[in-house]
């Protein structure tokens, strides 16, 4: 890896020379004539200095975004020689949008570190167009979101399906009910996800189904968040099935028996169009296409 821009980003990601040149064993002095050195090659300064702090101008934020890109092409790089004579082993970055990253990515990651322990995984939750965006950038080295889409730079396969349930308050007026029709929704209180979530564009899906959208929308950006507040009466909303299988379970939120539900969609994995892939992402793979039923708790709603 190139030593200045491995400099250049402590720099930037310490704020700080003095915690760089600690971080990475060098003498102050050391680390200003690397700075110095890099800006001359680029022909331009990238850091604002003062007293208090020293932070990325516009061409800094430029260079050390495509930095980082570099330094983890080089990682890849090394990975894939070591694949070749080694067993799986090292780190894997994976990103994952939150219904599957917080309620089911546990499951897979307690299987995968049971069967491949030389294997470090190192977790990114997100909603699924964060995630989408650092895979492509490749400041993860895979994905897995709810949905089906396309990118230029991307590589989408979809490996399971989700089903999504309208739930409500134990107490709500409508719980118990044997049959309710969408419509009977539209003037409810719907909580739901931000703008770029996967849990999202579900429930947009759903609403395409009224003649016109709900008049009250609370937004959200935590699917714990949202559950907590339809259990305490807000509103309703529209979860997967993996982020409320204790809560129905035990009874604590109701299931609405809505015509249209359940609204089905797919977990894909993400990767890049890179023709070489390391051992540890090709596992991961392999294990979500053919052991995803094995390695995770059955959903009983």
């Amino acid at each position: 890896m190139d030593q200045l821009l491995l400099v250049f980003m402590t720099v930037a990601e310490k704020k700080n020379f003095s915690r760089a040149a600690e971080e990475l064993h060098m003498t102050q002095p050391a680390v200003s004539q690397c700075i110095q050195t890099l800006e001359r090659t680029v022909g331009s300064r990238l850091l604002d200095r003062t007293n208090k702090y020293v932070r990325l101008n516009k061409a800094g934020e430029i260079v050390y975004h495509h930095a980082k890109e570099i330094t983890g092409l080089y990682t890849k790089m090394q990975c894939l020689v070591d694949d070749l004579t080694n067993k799986a082993s090292g780190e894997l970055s994976i990103g994952a949008s939150y219904s599957f990253g917080e309620y089911v990515l546990p499951h897979i990651i307690a299987y995968a570190k049971k069967h491949y322990p030389l294997i470090k995984p190192v977790i990114k939750i997100g909603n699924t167009k964060e995630i989408e965006r650092s895979v492509a950038n490749r400041q993860l080295d895979v994905g897995i979101i709810e949905g089906e889409f396309q990118h230029e730079r991307l590589v989408f396969e979809s490996f399971a399906e989700d089903k999504m349930y309208v739930v409500a308050a134990a107490h709500h007026h409508l719980a118990g009910r044997k049959s309710i029709k969408l419509a009977e929704l539209k003037e409810e209180m719907w909580i739901v996800r931000e703008e770029g979530s996967g849990t999202r564009e579900a429930t947009e899906k759903m609403f395409q189904l009224l003649e016109q959208p709900p008049d009250q929308l609370m937004e959200f950006g935590s699917t714990q968040i949202i559950k907590e507040s339809v259990e305490a009466g807000l509103g309703i909303s529209l979860l997967s099935q993996w982020a409320i299988r204790k809560e129905a379970a035990t009874g604590s939120l109701a299931i609405l028996k809505v015509k249209e539900a359940p609204i089905t969609r797919k977990f894909s994995l993400v990767t890049t169009t890179d023709p070489f892939q390391p051992k540890v992402v090709e596992i991961l793979g392999q294990l979500l296409r053919n052991d995803f039923a094995d390695t995770v708790p059955k959903v009983e709603i």
